[in-house]
């Protein structure tokens, strides 16, 4: 069986980008949704919108959001919609919030530990979907990158509650944060698996191994980066994506790496890449492509 190709640069630049995702030779057709994380109020680490400016108009596609599960400046549409302004992203780009008006349910009949997602109800606009994933640590998930992004980045207020508790209905905020991690990590997967299979064919990732830090783009007051950045990274496949992220990290001379690592392994992270591969969405055994 044919490996999985992962393209990889260390042109990290609006050029950059633009590069790798042609080496994907995947045009996505139709309305292009782009899921990246428009960054929690008062964190220093998330994606610029003018790093990704150029990329997003070769696809011409429109940025989209979901609400979260907690408090912040992100858990209700009018703080958010309010936050991508301050943040830029509505200067450059057509703003979405899929769960601005209501849910929808993707069913997940094979799922491990859900056997449902919640997304928001627009996502069903959109015919495509370019996932621009920031990759770091995660105070929760070990790591976050393009599974994340399309998992607990894609689902609903409720949906990520729901996904956090391992399918608890109407979780409380207190049942969320003291959830069983592997359910949670698990249930990632699930929810994952639902999104690619609505996709199948028409969504592809690009990962930014940039400003490095153990902590989320969600974290209003994130560590700074702890390792130098890295490169980005291209593939058709999200479980072969973050496999790679995970190898850079792995294999890196960068002592910084350590904290990462520590973050990963205490909090069960790379579950979620053997649960995705487990639901058919991909490969952990890839091939690295080095463009540069």
């Amino acid at each position: 069986m044919e490996k999985s190709k992962v393209y990889f640069t260390k042109d990290i630049s609006s050029e950059g980008l633009i590069k790798i995702y042609k080496k994907l030779n995947k045009e996505l057709t139709g309305k292009v949704a782009v899921k990246l994380h428009s960054g929690e109020k008062g964190n220093q680490n998330y994606l610029k919108p003018e790093f990704v400016k150029d990329i997003i108009e070769h696809v011409k596609g429109t940025v989209v959001e979901c609400n979260t599960a907690y408090e912040g400046a992100r858990n209700s549409t009018e703080k958010h919609i309010k936050l991508m302004e301050e943040h830029g992203w509505s200067k450059y780009f057509k703003v979405d919030i899929l769960d601005s008006e209501n849910e929808t349910t993707l069913e997940c009949p094979n799922g491990i530990k859900i056997k449902k997602n919640i997304v928001g109800e627009k996502m069903k606009n959109y015919n495509s979907m370019l996932v621009l994933s920031h990759f770091k640590g995660h105070p929760m998930g070990g790591f976050g990158g393009a599974l994340k992004n399309i998992s607990i980045g894609l689902a609903s207020s409720e949906g990520k509650s729901y996904i956090h508790t391992g399918g608890k209905e109407r979780a409380t905020f207190e049942e969320l944060m003291n959830a069983n991690q592997e359910d949670f990590i698990t249930s990632m997967a699930d929810a994952a698996s639902t999104i690619t299979e609505y996709y199948k064919n028409n969504i592809a990732y690009i990962n930014a191994m940039v400003n490095l830090s153990v902590d989320c783009d969600c974290c209003q007051e994130a560590e700074d980066p702890c390792m130098k950045d890295v490169g980005l990274l291209a593939s058709l496949d999200p479980v072969a994506i973050d496999q790679a992220c995970i190898d850079l990290i792995y294999n890196s001379t960068d002592p910084g790496k350590d904290k990462i690592i520590e973050r990963i392994e205490t909090k069960n992270g790379l579950l979620i890449l053997e649960s995705a591969k487990q639901l058919g969405m991909g490969s952990r055994d890839y091939e690295l492509k080095n463009i540069d």
